[in-house]
């Protein structure tokens, strides 16, 4: 009996030992969990763990919203550059694009200016003693007896029209009064004057667009052989609209000049101020229009012509000012701010769109010395054995300068200022003309060595033995372009050197490929092509999209616009 109870005491003992394990388990356990909720309350704030995050949480909330810390971090913010290097890079060259464009500009304007300075006193000197040697010729053949199958050099023929064209226009300007015509535009109002000025402006551009094609029509049709099919009027008819046109361009160019005259003679010189904003409003047209290279390169030709007319325009009416006033020195220094501000408002607008130009569609200032180079090959190849052009023709073409008018209208202004008497007067003219002539060989000489210096460093000697094109650039057939090939005539060795080639006068080749006649879009269509055909002009059509964006500067003349040659 007693054993039976201490066994039931034990075992009581024992369930309450177990009981109280339990209560330790679960109370240690609570612990743990306690600890880890705390560890868990923990936040994490610029780096360091900090206990008590509620509050410190309800803290921070409050002082970032306070202006303090935002004006601190406006304060101390920073960023770094480097980070895009190349579109910094690129704009810092853009500036220095711009600042280099003035320079490189004037370069390739003070080498057009000379360059139409030579083709001016050409007219004036070289011109009236080649015409005198042809007509010499002429005189002297029944004497001499024919040596060849001409009479005269086809350039022999071009100089004496020329000559006969400013002869014939000379007599007929007698028949503009001059006085008549600057009081006459003297008597409108201001705003008509402006009117009629810009509008001299345009047709100026559009007579001398037209007016090469009639020169070059007339030179054609007096030297072209006589063996080939006649396709023209005639000789007499071309050499008559040719009078007439130089007759219209250059009364055009005396309203022009005599508007200007007008303007600088005016009291309150308000027409003169509105003249030359004019030349303002040319920088909104021009900037902010997408240019390529090639369009660069025809306004570039386009600025140096109407700088150069601009001051043949201003020297006219210093010559009119300075006679009415009886040529009294003093009135010049009152005519020469207004002169000054008109060539510097003329040399600021080009520099300003020239350089924004640049500047929007991505070109260099290096561009400017291959238009130079380019200017040069012109005159360099008018003094190759295989030219088929003047060079006063060449930059007629290139830049749409046309020497005869401005030069006739030069002649009448002095003609009528300056009175001729007695033999000094004569000895100050023969002394004047042997000037000009001396002026004239001088600037040749130069710019003969800068234009070989220029193509010498653009490397386009190659480009001086190559065969001038027969025909325009236009597109042409297939059989006509098979035919190229096969009879394609051998061409001259580029061996010979370039300094003995410029100083060689051209000679005439006796067998000759019969010219290529440049065909339209709609002449090819009219027939029906065969399947060899068809795939010639597609593949035609797919090389002129991908190379219009690639022509040579050499291609660009007067008749480019805006990328695309006008046949």
């Amino acid at each position: 009996m007693a054993d039976s109870v201490a066994a039931g005491l034990a075992d009581e003992n024992d369930t309450e030992n177990e009981d109280k394990e339990r209560e330790k388990r679960l109370f240690s356990s609570v612990k743990k969990t306690e600890k880890q909720a705390a560890a868990s309350d923990l936040t994490e704030t610029l780096g360091f763990y900090e206990r008590k995050a509620k509050c410190k949480e309800r803290k921070s909330n409050v002082s970032d919203l306070s202006l303090v810390r935002f004006i601190s971090a406006e304060l101390t913010r920073g960023y770094f550059l480097e980070h895009n290097e190349a579109k910094y890079t690129e704009r810092r060259e853009r500036v220095y694009t711009c600042l280099r464009i003035p320079k490189e500009l004037e370069k390739l304007m003070m080498f057009g200016f000379f360059l139409c300075l030579d083709v001016f006193l050409y007219v004036f000197t070289l011109l009236p003693l080649r015409v005198l040697l042809a007509l010499i010729r002429l005189l002297t053949l029944p004497c001499c007896g024919l040596s060849g199958s001409r009479i005269l050099q086809p350039a022999q023929v071009c100089d004496v029209l020329k000559g006969f064209i400013m002869v014939l226009c000379y007599f007929m300007m007698h028949y503009v009064d001059y006085s008549m015509m600057y009081h006459l535009i003297r008597g409108q109002s201001v705003i008509k004057l402006y009117i009629i000025y810009n509008m001299l402006e345009v047709a100026d551009r559009l007579f001398s667009s037209f007016g090469q094609d009639i020169l070059d029509a007339l030179y054609w049709t007096a030297t072209e052989p006589k063996e080939k099919k006649r396709a023209h009027i005639g000789v007499i008819p071309h050499f008559f609209m040719a009078v007439l046109y130089v007759f219209l361009h250059a009364i055009l160019i005396m309203v022009q000049a005599t508007t200007l005259n007008v303007a600088f003679n005016s009291h309150n010189k308000s027409l003169l101020t509105i003249m030359m904003s004019n030349n303002f409003v040319e920088i909104k047209g021009s900037v902010f229009k997408k240019f390529e290279k090639n369009n660069l390169f025809q306004m570039s030709n386009s600025d140096i012509k109407e700088r150069f007319t601009h001051y043949t325009l201003l020297l006219i009416v210093c010559l009119r000012n300075m006679e009415q006033f009886s040529w009294n020195p003093d009135h010049l220094w009152v005519l020469f701010p207004d002169v000054c501000m008109v060539i510097a408002s003329e040399i600021a607008v080009d520099v300003v769109k020239h350089a924004f130009i640049t500047k929007f569609n991505d070109i260099t200032a290096d561009v400017y010395s291959e238009y130079r180079a380019s200017l040069a090959f012109d005159l360099v190849s008018s003094r190759q054995k295989n030219a088929y052009t003047d060079y006063s023709d060449s930059v007629s073409r290139r830049m749409g300068f046309i020497p005869l008018p401005l030069a006739l209208l030069l002649i009448r202004v002095v003609t009528s200022s300056v009175k001729i008497q007695g033999s000094l007067s004569i000895v100050c003219v023969v002394l004047f003309y042997l000037g000009m002539i001396t002026l004239k060989v001088l600037n040749s000489i130069v710019l003969l060595g800068k234009s070989c210096m220029y193509v010498k460093e653009a490397n386009m000697e190659e480009k001086l033995f190559q065969n001038p094109p027969s025909a325009a650039p236009s597109r042409v057939s297939s059989r006509a372009h098979r035919t190229k090939h096969t009879r394609e005539p051998p061409g001259e060795q580029a061996e010979e050197g370039l300094s003995a080639s410029v100083t060689t006068q051209p000679t005439q080749r006796d067998e000759c490929p019969a010219p290529q006649i440049p065909t339209s879009e709609s002449d090819q269509f009219l027939t029906t092509p065969d399947e060899s055909e068809e795939k010639s002009l597609i593949q035609d059509d797919t090389e002129l999209k991908h190379g219009a964006a690639k022509k040579d500067l050499l291609e660009i003349d007067r008749f480019t616009i805006c990328g695309n040659r006008i046949d």
